[in-house]
């Protein structure tokens, strides 16, 4: 077995024996192990009692976090004319329509966020194998086939974040940077929990959420209490 590293264990030994903690111990506890030399990603890991192999189980959506991602979001946009101005004004790092599926096809995605107008879609459905696999295919349930090509990209820069259920009930996301301070923190983890509590769908059965981890890219994780984080 590897040895462990100083900072490794150190990290180790102070989370060892806590969990089911309140939001604010969960931020100060894993802001705290957050020590490499870059600014580490706070992240949350939900475990739900759903299966996502049944449509009326699936768990998607879209929350704004009130204190952003600290995140540069690379944004693409499926739009011609007018509306493909509008979204360079708006700040979308790439533009195009029949080139743009060129490139994707051709293996380079350098973006993040991925929004269509409408009739854009005909020609987006075909990168479905491409963009859907990374969680990048527009959809207008979450506000990226739209007309309001502005508001989506300055929503999209501005720190929202897309979850969606992965196999096995898990929604995983990114909810700051370990610089911000410890109340943006937690007013994120907040914001985050009561989007995906909302977003319970309505085949889901018994518990909906079993288990709420918060953890930073290179720290270990903890546990929060459940029933105190989502307020049921």
């Amino acid at each position: 077995m590897a040895k462990l590293g100083k900072r490794t264990r150190a990290a180790r030994e102070a989370v060892a024996g806590k969990e089911n903690l309140s939001v604010e111990e969960a931020v100060s506890l894993v802001k705290g192990n957050a020590t490499s030399k870059f600014d580490e990603t706070i992240e949350i890991a939900l475990n739900l009692g759903v299966d996502t192999r049944h449509a009326d189980q699936m768990v998607r959506g879209v929350v704004g976090l009130p204190n952003g991602t600290g995140k540069a979001m690379r944004v693409a946009v499926f739009a011609r004319g007018p509306k493909a101005d509008e979204a360079k004004e708006a700040g979308a790092d790439i533009v195009g329509a029949e080139d743009l599926m060129e490139t994707i096809q051709g293996g380079t995605i350098e973006f993040d966020r991925c929004i269509a107008t409408p009739d854009m879609m005909p020609i987006v459905g075909r990168l479905g194998k491409v963009l859907g696999p990374r969680n990048l295919m527009p959809n207008p349930k979450v506000g990226t086939v739209t007309m309001d090509v502005k508001a989506a990209v300055e929503a999209a820069k501005g720190g929202e974040v897309q979850f969606k259920a992965e196999k096995g009930g898990v929604v995983h996301a990114g909810v700051g940077k370990a610089s911000f301070e410890e109340a943006k923190l937690v007013e994120n983890v907040r914001a985050f929990i009561s989007a995906v509590a909302k977003a319970k769908p309505s085949g889901a059965k018994g518990t909906y959420m079993k288990k709420i981890a918060l953890s930073s890219t290179m720290g270990p994780g903890v546990t929060l209490d459940v029933a105190a984080a989502s307020g049921e």
